[in-house]
C-alpha cells in the first residue's frame, strides 16, 4: 500500500527530530568530556543548540550544530546581540557551519574580554571545532571580534563587521545612557577620559599582524548610520587597513542608519565569506 501524504509527513517529522536530537547529543558528549557541566539542549531555529556556562568564571555559552558538520568543523563565532538579524547565521549553518556564542556582555573587546574567548577557543578546539572561525559582530560587537582577530591572527579566517564600533576615542556621548556606556567602556580598558585622546587599543589599532595574516574583512553599513558614524569607524578601518595590504570588502547600505543591521539578500556576504575559507 502506498504511503498517504500524512504518513510520508509523519516520517519526516520524526526523522528530522531524531537528527536534531542526535546533533544535540554528540554535541553534549563532547563538551562533557572537554569538562563542561550540564549543557542544556535547545533550540536555534530549526537547529539543535546547547546552552552552558564556561568552566572557570561561568559565562554563558552557546553551540548550534548545523544539520550535517562539512568537513573540519568550521564555525562562525558570533559577539553580542545574539539571535538579532540571524539571516547570515541561518545561512551559515545550512552551509554546514556550527554557530557559537560565548558572553562578554559589556567587556567592550578589553583584555579581560579576549582572555575569556581564549578560553573559549580552547575549548571550542577540545570539542572538535576547526581552528580558524569566522568572526561577527554588529555594532559594539566589532570591539569584541577586531580585538580578539589582533590577538589572534593566525586563527581567524575571515571578519564580518555590520556597523561595527572601531574606535573608541568615537564613542557616541549625547545622552545619559550613551554617557554611562562610555564610562563603561573606558574602565573596562582602565582608562579615563584625560587618557582616551592617545588611547591606542581601539580596534583601528595595531593591525599589522592582521593584515599580515591576510584575514579577509568584510563589512556591511548603513551609510545614514549616526550611532556609529562610518566615517569615523568602518572608513577608518578600512583605510589603514588597506594602506598595510589587507583586504576589505563592503556592501553599503545607502538610505540604512545603525538599524536594521545585516545584509538584505545576504547570499552575497555569505558567498564571499565561504569563498575566503576556501
Amino acid at each position: 500500500m502506498k504511503n498517504s501524504p500524512v504518513s510520508c509527513f509523519l516520517v519526516f517529522g520524526l526523522t528530522f527530530m531524531f537528527g536534531i536530537a542526535a546533533c544535540a547529543d554528540d554535541l553534549k558528549s563532547r563538551l562533557r568530556g572537554a569538562g563542561v557541566s550540564d549543557p542544556t539542549a535547545s533550540k536555534f531555529h530549526d537547529f539543535a543548540e546547547l546552552d552552558f556556562k564556561l568552566p572557570e568564571d561561568g559565562a554563558v555559552c552557546k553551540i548550534v550544530a548545523p544539520k550535517k558538520a562539512v568537513a573540519g568543523s568550521p564555525w562562525v563565532w558570533r559577539a553580542r546581540f545574539w539571535g538579532h538579524e540571524p539571516a547570515f547565521d541561518i545561512a551559515m549553518l545550512e552551509h554546514g557551519y556550527h554557530l557559537v556564542y560565548c558572553d562578554v556582555v559589556e567587556l567592550w573587546g578589553a583584555p579581560k574580554a579576549v582572555e575569556r574567548w581564549n578560553r573559549f577557543y580552547a575549548l571550542a578546539r577540545k570539542i572538535g571545532l576547526g581552528a580558524r572561525p569566522v568572526l561577527e559582530g554588529m555594532s559594539r560587537g566589532g570591539t569584541y571580534i577586531f580585538n580578539w582577530a589582533k590577538a589572534n591572527p593566525t586563527k581567524v579566517t575571515a571578519i564580518y563587521g555590520d556597523n561595527p564600533l572601531l574606535d573608541l576615542r568615537a564613542f557616541p556621548n549625547g545622552t545619559p545612557e550613551v554617557r554611562a556606556m562610555r564610562k563603561q567602556c573606558l574602565e573596562s580598558y582602565g582608562i579615563t577620559e584625560a587618557q582616551l585622546p592617545d588611547f591606542k587599543g581601539s580596534p583601528i589599532d595595531g593591525l599589522e599582524a592582521l593584515a599580515a595574516a591576510k584575514v579577509p574583512v568584510f563589512l556591511v553599513l548603513g551609510m545614514k548610520d549616526d550611532v556609529v558614524p562610518v566615517t569615523q569607524h568602518a572608513d577608518v578601518l578600512e583605510t589603514r587597513y588597506k594602506a598595510l595590504g589587507g583586504s576589505v570588502t563592503r556592501w553599503a547600505k545607502p538610505e540604512a542608519g545603525h538599524h536594521p543591521h545585516g545584509l538584505d539578500p545576504v547570499t552575497p556576504l555569505v558567498e564571499a565569506v565561504l569563498a575566503a575559507a576556501r
